[in-house]
């Protein structure tokens, strides 16, 4: 490939191809330029005095005016690791829905889990008055020691776990402060073990740290809650961590205390023989879990949220996060936290501070605000939940004219959305068409996200965080497009 200083003498050369097996000495007649194989040492000036060296290996080539194709090639594979992973889907359905809003076509999204109400003024208030002030510079790493003491006692205070601001790390989201958790904590090999259905980053997070998920299947019957003796039995010497979602995402399932409880007696998480051989019941213990606990807000009564580090024995093991996006609307202002044992935040810390440095200084001061607000007790007159994870299994095999099959969650998605957009007045006044096959397969997906993205392909995952009027007209057209369907006919 040539060079930059190769490229400037090839401008002077001739387009006539003249190859020569010994160095040519650069004079005004010259049509050709020689240069040592080894570039790293190579200039032009130099050249000029000394045009032969003969201590070193020579290669002569001619450089013409008009590079060819084979010398330009770019080489454009990828990581191995960025090819294992998958794109996540909630986020391209996300993307497309706000896409087709943008050209005018009329979206009820049911897809991505957003508030459907805007940034409480007192909240953004703070992050106004923040720029105004001038609090536009960089943070610490961690966050600032303001946001990190107010969050140190939202966790005493709601949580019944006691941090200092050092065992606290701000990153830009929950979704940043699991990765880097993952990556800290993982070596190659190591499994990840993610019950079933599961938020759709989890397993890809595992992959780029080089280390294998274990889906830990759950059933509806059972409230998608994960049974101990299930967990016990896939425990193995390579277990290093564990991640749940309470609430859950997306099923919306809440841990009771109890259920919590007994996993870690019935797993030995309690003792303190971390990562090791427990003798007294012959199973391996791993050493963390990770506690998603960005919805802990989002509950109906009597249904009570608890922290996993609350429970005994495992304030060591656990690594707590959560974040500002559910609870106060401030999904655009990415902010979240990880709390944990000061080591393994101080190795998450190292990775942000190669990466993205800290948060928003201005995001951090809503942050402060958020959590004074909080104290108000202005959550406490807001009940609602975001997810629905409904089985359509028995509608898989129906056969739709000018469709086809229905043989999965996509598909039924698929089709609720064309369905809908030719039959049902209330959807779209006018038909779309799309060359890009990947788009159009994913325009369904505004309305609702298939199951199989959460690893459990008989349901779907409605998200209700709407507005009641928004909310029965999606479903009038969901149930009229699948009064329409016909069941296959068996042979």
């Amino acid at each position: 490939m040539a060079t930059a200083s190769s490229y400037y003498y090839s401008r002077q050369a001739s387009s006539s191809s003249i190859v020569s097996s010994t160095p040519t000495q650069l004079t005004p007649q010259s049509e050709s330029l020689s240069f040592s194989s080894q570039l790293q040492s190579f200039s032009p000036f130099k050249s000029l005095h000394k045009p032969r060296q003969p201590q070193l290996q020579k290669v002569s080539a001619v450089l013409k005016a008009q590079i060819s194709s084979d010398t330009m090639e770019l080489d454009i594979s990828l990581s191995p690791r960025v090819n294992s992973l998958k794109p996540s889907k909630t986020m391209a359905i996300t993307d497309q829905a706000t896409a087709l809003a943008q050209a005018g076509v009329p979206v009820i999204r049911l897809a991505a889990g957003e508030p459907d109400f805007d940034t409480p003024l007192v909240i953004a208030e703070a992050g106004i008055s923040a720029i105004r002030e001038g609090y536009t510079r960089y943070t610490p790493n961690a966050g600032t020691l303001e946001l990190r003491t107010a969050i140190c006692h939202k966790l005493k205070e709601e949580n019944g776990i006691s941090y200092t601001p050092n065992e606290i790390l701000v990153s830009n989201g929950a979704k940043q402060s699991i990765l880097q958790a993952v990556l800290a904590v993982c070596s190659p090999r190591d499994e990840v073990l993610i019950p079933a259905p599961f938020w759709v980053s989890y397993p890809e997070m595992a992959r780029l740290a080089d280390a294998n998920p274990v889906i830990l299947p759950t059933n509806i019957s059972e409230n998608f809650l994960l049974d101990p003796k299930l967990l016990e039995s896939k425990l193995s010497e390579k277990s290093r961590l564990l991640i749940l979602c309470s609430p859950s995402n997306p099923t919306g399932s809440v841990y009771p205390h109890e259920l919590l409880r007994t996993n870690c007696r019935g797993c030995g998480w309690a003792s303190q023989a971390s990562g090791k051989k427990n003798h007294s019941t012959g199973k391996y213990q791993f050493s963390l879990v990770l506690s998603d606990e960005i919805y802990e807000h989002i509950i109906y009564a009597p249904a009570t949220h608890t922290s996993f580090a609350s429970l005994p024995g495992m304030w060591d093991r656990t690594l707590t996060v959560n974040g500002f996006s559910k609870a106060f609307a401030m999904t655009g202002w990415r902010l979240g936290y990880l709390a944990g044992p000061k080591h393994f935040v101080a190795a998450c810390g190292k990775i942000q501070s190669q990466s993205t440095s800290g948060a928003s200084s201005i995001s951090q001061k809503a942050g402060v605000a958020a959590l004074g607000f909080r104290l108000c007790r202005w959550r406490s007159s807001l009940n609602y939940a975001f997810y629905l994870f409904l089985d359509f299994s028995s509608y898989y095999g129906s056969k739709v004219d000018d469709f086809g099959v229905i043989n999965g969650s996509e598909s039924l998605c698929r089709y609720l959305l064309d369905k809908a957009q030719v039959r049902n007045p209330y959807m779209f006044t006018m038909k779309f068409e799309f060359t890009n096959s990947s788009f159009e397969n994913a325009r369904f997906m505004c309305c609702s996200c298939s199951g199989d993205a959460f690893g459990d392909d008989s349901c779907i995952r409605i998200s209700y965080a709407e507005s009641l009027t928004t909310l029965q007209a999606a479903v009038e057209r969901i149930k009229g497009a699948l009064l329409s369907l016909k069941p296959v006919i068996t042979v």
